[in-house]
């Protein structure tokens, strides 16, 4: 029984409600050697300047979070490549298709507001719904003729919550199409976030996946200060648990 080929990592851009677009599909060359995950939470001073700075109190949770993913990626073409690419010659034509994760255009429901796309890097069980945040090219070796033949690239990703996110994709072979997920498929904590459109609130977005009472909830879960102001594209789960429950949109 001959091997099963690796699962590639891949990177999917997202639609507004947070379904992954299946064309958008942009498989790496070569797995990372590494993924690097931060949490970090907004504190601030205390207010005043007086009394014990020794103390844990003395620093406030301000009720925000953020989750960052690093990766870098490398690319060559004197490598193996695929059959749709085996006739490119300047690595930068496949560097190209990760790059427009970082490019902004014009928001569906704004015209007149530039956003990046929200992005989904899917590995195996790994998971992670953000925003792209850097992007950093290196070329690495060139042709007689100058081409740039293999490039690496450091992408660095972020969305505003804390999260341990987990794939339910199925691991038994590449190019099976999972992952593209839907409703009620894949367990809690694990659904796709939804992308904030223009003028959206909290409020708003739960109400149109029908959690319109657990608005309070689902603000806090995410640390959003503003419900009533959420950011263009800003990432948000409203399927967290509430009162012991999830919510299936």
């Amino acid at each position: 029984m001959a091997d099963q080929p690796p699962i590639r990592a891949e990177l999917w851009e997202l639609q507004p409600n947070g379904s992954p677009l299946p064309a958008s599909r942009v498989p790496v060359q070569f797995n990372p050697e590494t993924l690097k995950v931060s949490f970090a939470n907004q504190v601030v001073p205390p207010s005043g300047g007086a009394g014990d700075q020794t103390s844990t109190s003395a620093t406030q949770f301000v009720g925000k979070g953020t989750t960052k993913l690093s990766v870098q990626l490398w690319f060559d073409v004197t490598a193996v490549l695929p059959v749709d690419q085996q006739s490119e010659t300047d690595v930068r034509k496949l560097t190209r298709k990760v790059a427009f994760f970082i490019t902004p255009r014009p928001a569906e429901n704004d015209p007149t507001k530039n956003v990046p796309p929200a992005v989904r890097f899917l590995w195996g069980t790994f998971q992670f719904d953000g925003i792209m945040e850097s992007l950093e090219e290196s070329l690495e070796l060139f042709s007689a003729e100058g081409k740039p033949l293999r490039a690496s690239l450091t992408l660095s990703l972020s969305q505003q919550n804390i999260q341990f996110a987990f794939s339910n994709r199925p691991t038994g072979g590449a190019g099976s199409g999972a992952g593209t997920g839907g409703p009620g498929a894949s367990s809690p904590g694990t659904r796709p976030l939804a992308a904030a459109s223009a003028g959206q609130s909290v409020q708003s977005m739960a109400a149109a996946a029908g959690r319109l009472g657990d608005w309070q909830a689902i603000a806090a879960a995410n640390g959003i200060e503003n419900p009533r102001q959420l950011q263009l594209g800003q990432l948000v789960d409203i399927n967290v648990r509430v009162g012991g429950t999830v919510g299936l949109g």
